[in-house]
């Protein structure tokens, strides 16, 4: 490196985006990932031990893909050299390998060599490292958006270990928010700058997992800021919002905005208006709410409030719930919202839902009375001679399949706890159960 490669490295690191400065330089320094780079995990102890083999790195952007490769280049004692898949050609992969068989020829130093997006390569160009990643002149680090089982050849997969990368947790994306405004040696901490609690929040919610777009919030707030009489420059929930570019709603996860408009987005399905329970999905869609939890409360309300009326409804709900969890946000919001117009245009039944209720407080409120004898378990030793399973009247056996017997336990023959309502599909279960009874029975 000659005098004026130094200057233009010192530059680039002092001018370098706030997220590129705020890169952790040790494993320890890392935030989140701990699935894959806990203390107890095999990828912090390969690294800690120097006997990291090939790997690629999967997940969204901002989740620390590159990050983890800094850290591998400080941590271990190989030699580190990093190519972007979307530039480089032949020739600069030639260069590499040449200096790596150098390096381990005259020094027995190993090269560890990171693709960035390395799906972006071309079979062709991945064909050509596979022998040199098969024999050790290069350790393969890769880096990609797309899922790699599809954009990477079988061949250097087999040779590579995949983590997934996830995206960051709230808590994670705050501490690196915090971070970056209070640190004086990579942050923003010179300036003076103060962040309140609502805009560390806000910035956290709405990266959505995206360390990246957090920070470089962050850095645009600050710098274009001007100081407060005290002297310090305040990132206050507006100026949060307006740096990375999307209006803060008033939405606290736990305060009672929040209770309110899941309040409301319940009542607008039970009550059948799609148009509103739609407009308060987009809410909490906007505000950052967990898309599990709305998940759970859809499934909740098909199960509750529409019940047997139409039982498609669970299904759909549980199907968007399964969706949205595989494919994530932004797309995960179109099954959710097909389940929310669904939910909310069935024909509603809670029938089935007091029915729980009731025998639940029959069952808390009452003695248990047995099972009748008819009804027991006959299979195990001695059972037959005390008479359990005696009677029994297989409902097979019989036309329709049915046939008159007592379920319940004696004294409870009149208990009824499930009622049928006259809506949707629970119409023709409350015929069919009208003629089980004998009213109307052929």
């Amino acid at each position: 490196m000659d005098l004026f490669d130094y200057m233009r490295t010192n530059t680039m690191e002092k001018e370098a985006p706030l997220a590129s400065r705020m890169r952790p330089a040790t494993l320890d320094e890392v935030v989140g990932q701990q699935h894959i780079i806990g203390k107890d995990k095999l990828l912090y102890r390969a690294i800690k031990a120097d006997k990291l083999g090939s790997v690629i790195f999967y997940g969204p952007p901002g989740t620390g893909k590159t990050t983890l490769a800094k850290v591998i280049a400080n941590t271990t004692s190989s030699r580190f050299c990093q190519i972007n898949a979307t530039v480089a050609g032949k020739k600069d992969m030639e260069d590499i390998v040449k200096e790596a068989k150098d390096a381990l020829g005259m020094y027995g130093k190993k090269t560890i060599l990171f693709v960035d997006e390395i799906h972006r390569f071309n079979k062709s160009q991945q064909d050509y490292l596979l022998p040199f990643v098969e024999d050790g002149t290069v350790t393969l680090i890769g880096a990609t958006t797309e899922n790699p089982y599809f954009e990477v050849n079988n061949a250097l997969l087999s040779r590579s270990r995949i983590f997934e990368l996830k995206p960051l947790e709230k808590q994670d994306i705050r501490e690196l928010v915090l971070r970056a405004v209070y640190d004086e040696k990579k942050g923003m901490g010179a300036y003076g700058a103060d962040i309140t609690e609502d805009a560390a929040d806000f910035l956290a919610d709405v990266a959505n997992g995206d360390a990246r777009a957090a920070l470089n919030a962050v850095e645009l707030g600050i710098l274009t800021t001007k100081q407060s009489e005290d002297g310090k420059v305040h990132i206050t929930l507006p100026v949060a919002a307006e740096c990375i570019q999307k209006r803060a709603v008033r939405y606290d996860k736990d305060g009672d905005n929040h209770y309110d408009t899941v309040s409301a987005f319940i009542k607008s399905m039970r009550g059948s208006d799609p148009d509103a329970a739609l407009y308060y999905l987009a809410r909490m869609l906007y505000a950052g709410e967990d898309v599990k939890f709305i998940a759970r409360r859809i499934i909740i309300c098909a199960a509750e409030d529409v019940g047997n009326a139409d039982p498609n409804a669970l299904t759909v709900a549980v199907s968007a719930a399964q969706a949205v969890e595989r494919i994530g946000l932004p797309e995960g919001q179109i099954p959710l919202a097909q389940a929310v117009a669904y939910v909310a245009t069935a024909p509603k039944s809670n029938a089935a839902c007091l029915g729980i209720f009731k025998a639940m407080e029959a069952v808390r409120s009452e003695k248990t009375p047995p099972v009748p004898a008819h009804l027991q378990d006959k299979h195990y030793k001695g059972a037959e001679k005390l008479g359990h399973g005696l009677g029994y009247k297989y409902a097979h056996d019989y036309p329709r399949h049915y046939v008159k017997q007592q379920y319940l336990p004696d004294g409870m023959e009149d208990c009824v706890f499930y009622e049928p309502t006259e809506n949707g599909f629970e119409k023709q279960i409350r015929e069919h159960m009208e003629w089980l009874k004998g009213e109307g029975k052929d």
